[in-house]
């Protein structure tokens, strides 16, 4: 297993609506696709309150490219993400990194 955190950095007062598209349309589009979260994030005390972090579950840098790219190119999320973005954008930066766990984490 595989994990990748990604974090958003959002247009400053976008953060709400950054949740709110999760909350109601990105991760059943994730179900759809079979992506895996593996737990969602906001910062309490750090650079940024409007970044929103998260990891998800792959079983293989094969598996997320199969996955991903199937979602990013299904036209329910192309529709939806321009909806959201009709009172502008959102975010203004991702940074994404791929994990791999060490032999002593509890997370495997």
């Amino acid at each position: 297993m595989i994990y990748e955190m990604r974090i958003y950095r959002c247009v400053p007062g976008r953060l709400p609506a950054l949740l709110k598209r999760f909350e109601t349309v990105t991760l059943k589009l994730w179900e759809k696709h079979g992506i895996k979260q593996a737990g969602f994030f906001t910062t309490l005390i750090g650079d940024s309150n409007q970044e929103l972090t998260y990891f998800l579950a792959w079983d293989s840098l094969a598996d997320r490219e199969k996955k991903w790219t199937a979602f990013q190119s299904d036209p329910d999320w192309i529709s939806a993400r321009a909806k959201t973005e009709e009172d502008g954008q959102i975010v203004g930066n991702i940074v994404s990194q791929i994990l791999t766990p060490t032999a002593f984490s509890s997370v495997k």
